[in-house]
């Protein structure tokens, strides 16, 4: 169904959420028609703070908004759907466009399986009322289906619309640039190199993917790397709790823009207890690339000065290799919490691979590396 019509069965004048890969039709036609627009198109932190933002659009105009995420951003909004919207609390309704990764016989990748599985049911647990989109509904389908919803939203409930891939289409091409040059997987080759032996802890999404392959072309092998296919946003948070737990290793995190942005709580948390073996590089290339290169927040922000308002005693910006190798440098030596934002192009090989190991032989051989004693007993913290 082209997104259009989509659109304008849903009838709704304002819009906001989380990018998603199986929603990449609409979240183009939303940033062809508006852009990012206060008025008509928000892109929130995270799935939480888009239906916040939902809820006071309703609040101001009485009108029924539009959140939209990925099937993994369902956990981020049971508080305010439980405790804001619901009906038997303020009854504030909206339409949610959810797309369905890890669909039950649908191959994904393993951070999507479970989560695939219970969508139907975490939506139904909420009281809210679901249909599955998918390329064979028709627009007098489509139109029923949102009659029947929109009773339900005149009395205060929310309704969702589970979105199989391929069900939406959009003939526009959309596309997402920066002035940067750096790419991201060159990025994080010179951090990988950097770190050593050192473990390293890396975000989901094609960061993990181009550490891994890294690792593969240099035959290094991948014990000393986390992949946090799953759970974005939490990588600072997961690096944090083994660099407090392992004082003696030295312990990076490769974290990203879109990433840091969603819970970005955790920097004032990782600032106050302030370990001295983590380095927290965050590649800011400005936008969700993964899920189709939309931008984010970010772009408009000083993350160094922002770390540094949040505690951490040491913060810079890169955005060419010499600096960032001087900058790798420089932490290492320091011996004290570091944060190196590096400015980032958009874009990466279309040949880009996954990991051909599972998610739990990962763990499993990153926890033995762990175990290891510390290789150079001599470094500050190590």
């Amino acid at each position: 169904m082209d997104v259009k019509r989509f659109a304008e069965a849903l009838g709704a004048q304002f819009y906001t959420g989380v990018p998603d890969s199986q929603l990449k039709a609409l979240c183009n036609y939303l940033m062809h028609t508006y852009g990012i627009d206060p008025e008509h198109h928000i892109i929130a932190a995270n799935e939480g703070n888009c239906t916040a933002i939902a809820a006071g659009y309703h609040l101001a105009t009485g009108k029924v908004p539009v959140v939209y995420m990925q099937n993994s951003g369902e956990g981020n909004i049971i508080n305010p759907v439980a405790s804001l919207l619901n009906e038997k609390v303020y009854g504030i309704p909206m339409i949610f466009v959810i797309g369905w990764r890890g669909e039950p016989g649908v191959h994904d990748e393993p951070q999507h399986i479970y989560q695939g599985e219970v969508t139907l049911k975490l939506l139904d647990d909420m009281g809210i009322a679901s249909f599955v989109l998918d390329d064979s509904v028709t627009e007098e389908k489509l139109d029923s289906v949102m009659a029947e919803f929109r009773t339900l939203l005149a009395g205060g409930r929310d309704v969702a619309f589970v979105v199989r891939k391929g069900a939406l289409t959009y003939g526009e091409k959309v596309v997402y640039e920066n002035a940067y040059a750096m790419k991201r997987e060159e990025i994080i080759r010179h951090v990988a190199h950097a770190a050593g032996d050192d473990p390293i802890v890396s975000t989901t999404g094609k960061a993990s993917r181009e550490l891994f392959e890294i690792r593969e072309a240099e035959g290094s092998g991948h014990a000393r790397d986390f992949l946090t296919v799953g759970s974005m946003g939490h990588t600072s948070s997961i690096a944090l709790g083994i660099a407090l737990q392992r004082p003696q290793k030295r312990i990076w995190c490769i974290d990203g823009d879109g990433s840091m942005l969603m819970h970005m709580g955790a920097l004032p948390v990782i600032a106050s207890l302030s370990p001295k073996n983590l380095i927290h590089v965050v590649i800011n290339n400005c936008a969700h690339e993964t899920v189709g290169g939309m931008p984010t927040a970010v772009g408009s922000m000083d993350v160094a000065a922002a770390a540094r308002a949040c505690g951490y005693p040491r913060a810079v910006t890169v955005s060419d290799p010499a600096s960032l190798d001087a900058a790798l440098e420089s932490a290492k030596e320091a011996g004290q919490l570091s944060l190196i934002e590096v400015k980032c192009s958009i874009g990466a090989r279309s040949d880009l691979g996954r990991p051909t190991t599972t998610a739990k032989e990962n763990k499993e051989q990153f926890m033995k590396y762990l175990q290891k004693d510390c290789r150079n007993q001599e470094y500050k913290g190590c």
